[in-house]
């Protein structure tokens, strides 16, 4: 573990580590293969509160630094990425909530995952991937309202999700400032879910479209000011790209974990293959990768606590760690041998999940084009 965590946290990781144990490694193998998504788990790290980690103390939650909470994240996440991915998303469409927010809204939405429920983060459209300013969700106001219309895919969580921030374009003509973000309940007529995606990896979170239809939402459900949106919108990717190089991280320790076990059970040649030197360099390159990595997450984790720019970091964090994710999974499965690419090893798996870590949040071209930018600018 390279983060330096509280006395109390340590306890806490413990039963988490127990949890993942027992109830979770192997237990996600069955819902991967059918794409089903294991409610019994997620009930049980509602009751454990894991659900619930972004929540502000202020408002009944945990209290957890981001160092503590991303080795709880990061021990999840060796589990099932899947999973980690899941309870992440609460914090992801808790996020801006907190960000633009109101006291009353923090507080509705912070209730409603205290009590078990759930929430999604609606951003991304079929046209508008990375290209988030370009949406074409509209929100026109009428009197007391806004009337919203439109589509967003790949949303985590929608199928469960008892509320949605959405994004909308209140003014097209601004561009980037003329999007806004509106908190809408689950219920709100109009409102509707498509099917579960049926995806490569990860598939043990819930991932659909969001299909908005004339939804009537009230003025004081906006978040922010008009035309505040993209900034709301870029300040939580910011956050969620720091996530998700920790789930990143869980699935580089992962692929060690599995690789150095194997690796001193298979004997070839007379000996444990750890034993051969191209077994031992690709042990220590995906160790190497794993410890920068968790590195780069806690780089960006004590700048986002001191109150300091972070995106850089964040970016360097995600794409670093995307990158490394699928390289461990590609070199544990070398290192498995035949066996690495049946089901019947765990190693297959880590690579499908790993996948989709170069891609959301933000693709690894646009976190180089990010970091890219940032060089030119400081000189």
């Amino acid at each position: 573990m390279g983060y330096i965590i509280s006395d109390d946290t340590k306890e806490l990781l413990k039963d988490v580590k127990e949890f993942c144990d027992n109830e979770i490694k192997e237990q996600v193998k069955e819902y991967d293969i059918k794409g089903e998504w294991p409610k019994p788990i997620y009930d049980m790290a509602t009751e454990m509160q894991l659900t619930m980690m972004d929540v502000p103390e202020e408002y009944g939650g945990l209290g957890l630094s981001h160092i503590d909470q991303a080795a709880i994240v990061e021990e999840i996440a060796k589990a099932d990425a899947g999973v980690a991915v899941t309870i992440n998303g609460n914090g992801l469409a808790l996020k801006p909530v907190l960000i633009a927010g109101n006291d009353e809204q923090k507080k509705k939405c912070c209730d409603i995952i205290l009590n078990g429920g759930w929430g999604a983060f609606a951003l991304t459209e079929p046209d508008a991937g990375c290209d988030a300013g370009n949406g074409k969700t509209t929100a026109v106001k009428e009197g007391d309202y806004y009337i919203l219309n439109g589509r967003k895919c790949f949303i985590t969580n929608a199928q469960v999700a008892d509320f949605f921030v959405v994004t909308a374009m209140t003014n097209k003509q601004f561009g980037t400032k003329g999007m806004s973000a509106f908190l809408v309940y689950k219920g709100t007529p109009g409102l509707s879910v498509g099917n579960h995606e049926n995806k490569m990896g990860i598939r043990t979170s819930i991932t659909s479209d969001v299909i908005l239809e004339d939804v009537k939402v009230p003025v004081e459900n906006r978040l922010g000011e008009e035309g505040t949106g993209f900034y709301t919108a870029m300040k939580t990717l910011d956050l969620a790209r720091m996530w998700c190089a920790v789930i990143g991280v869980g699935l580089c320790q992962r692929c060690v974990d599995e690789a150095a076990v194997y690796a001193q059970q298979r004997v070839q040649f007379g000996k444990p293959i750890w034993k051969h030197q191209a077994v031992q360099f690709k042990l220590a390159d995906m160790e190497i990768r794993t410890e920068a990595s968790r590195a780069l997450v806690a780089a960006a984790i004590r700048l986002a606590d001191a109150g300091l720019a972070y995106t850089n970091e964040a970016s360097a964090a995600k794409c670093f760690t995307g990158d490394s994710a699928v390289q461990n999974a590609v070199d544990a499965i070398q290192i498995f041998g035949g066996y690495g690419y049946s089901r019947e090893y765990p190693v297959e798996k880590l690579l499908r999940d790993a996948k989709i870590f170069q891609i959301f949040e933000g693709t690894n071209e646009i976190q180089r084009m990010v970091i890219g930018r940032s060089v030119i600018s400081n000189h």
